[in-house]
């Protein structure tokens, strides 16, 4: 879901509020038959090209899934994260922080055969939001009725990032302060780190758990974390690994959505800091351990939270547009 970057404050108590109120004030005026008289075909269409894109290239489920996180946690999800930038303005995919989020190819695949068949009616942030929940299926989790209906933002500044991406060396305090401000819950938090069930991660995302040597051999740093995992990881990444290795998410079965995500954490293994903490917190512990017994209970959690996600501040009504090209404003 996120990025390792600098800590940052947490968000108010009042902050928080507010942001549950407009999340749930704009997802109310989404439907789940938004298209069914201007565009019937369009689910069915991008479930369609997200089979075909994975059959060309396996890595794009997870892709899809990461691109909705780092699209509703900036100006909601509104697929602004989709937007290049310009000779006058730099958008939210130049940060850093967003240099390894992809599945933009998928999208615009997409966008073109719906304008083919139905121009200027389905937004981008749709096709975004169907595209993660089809991802997730598609690799063997829950199927999630998600209402439609969310239109295109305008505004991509990568100035906007560095604040609205969780980092993976947060504290449960400062990860719940960051879900609190888009209006999402502790077990929400806990349910949505599963989607790192899926994926993988640069060795940069984690190598603050190590101290390396000058001659690339690793100190494990971080006491909560399995030393044969740690191993593994030190050997996949030593000192200076080249800047595109990547270590899956879930070494136990990382192309399926699954609750193995939990299981490892209480066997130490989770990847990131941020992962682990959340089986060595009391307060996350015990739904941790209820997801790993239980699949069923994750993936029915799943549902719940993923819809909460994506509606998290959509624009709707007169708000934003509909872009014709998913990557500039009309």
């Amino acid at each position: 879901m996120g990025r390792r970057r600098g800590d940052r404050d947490g968000t108010t108590l009042g902050a928080c509020i507010i942001a549950w109120m407009i999340v749930g004030f704009a997802s109310a005026q989404l439907t789940n038959d938004f298209y069914s008289g201007s565009c019937p075909r369009a689910p069915s269409l991008v479930t369609a090209a997200v089979q075909t894109a994975a059959l060309v290239d396996s890595t794009q489920p997870p892709k899809l899934l990461r691109l909705l996180f780092h699209d509703c946690f900036l100006q909601g999800c509104d697929a602004s994260i989709l937007i290049d930038s310009t000779a006058s303005n730099k958008a939210e995919k130049a940060d850093p922080a967003n240099a390894s989020v992809d599945g933009y190819s998928v999208i615009d695949s997409i966008k073109t055969i719906l304008e083919l068949v139905c121009p200027n009616i389905v937004s981008c942030a749709d096709i975004v939001a169907l595209a993660a929940r089809d991802a997730v299926t598609l690799m063997g989790g829950p199927l999630v009725v998600i209402p439609t209906g969310r239109r295109d933002g305008t505004i991509s500044r990568q100035s906007d990032v560095q604040s609205n991406i969780p980092d993976t060396t947060f504290t449960l305090d400062q990860l719940l302060n960051f879900f609190g401000a888009k209006g999402l819950s502790l077990n929400d938090l806990i349910t949505l780190s599963g989607s790192h069930t899926i994926g993988a991660a640069h060795c940069s995302a984690f190598n603050d758990r190590f101290k390396f040597n000058f001659n690339g051999s690793g100190q494990i740093l971080d006491a909560s974390i399995n030393p044969t995992f740690a191993k593994q990881l030190l050997q996949a990444c030593p000192g200076n690994p080249s800047p595109t290795t990547t270590v899956p998410n879930d070494l136990t079965t990382p192309t399926t959505f699954d609750n193995k995500y939990y299981q490892n954490l209480q066997m130490g293994m989770g990847l990131f800091a941020s992962d682990q903490l959340l089986f060595t917190d009391s307060r996350s512990k015990s739904g941790v351990n209820s997801f790993a017994q239980d699949q069923a209970s994750f993936f029915s959690s799943w549902e719940q939270s993923f819809l909460k996600l994506s509606t998290v501040q959509v624009k709707t009504g007169s708000e934003g547009e509909i872009r014709k090209n998913c990557r500039a404003v009309n």
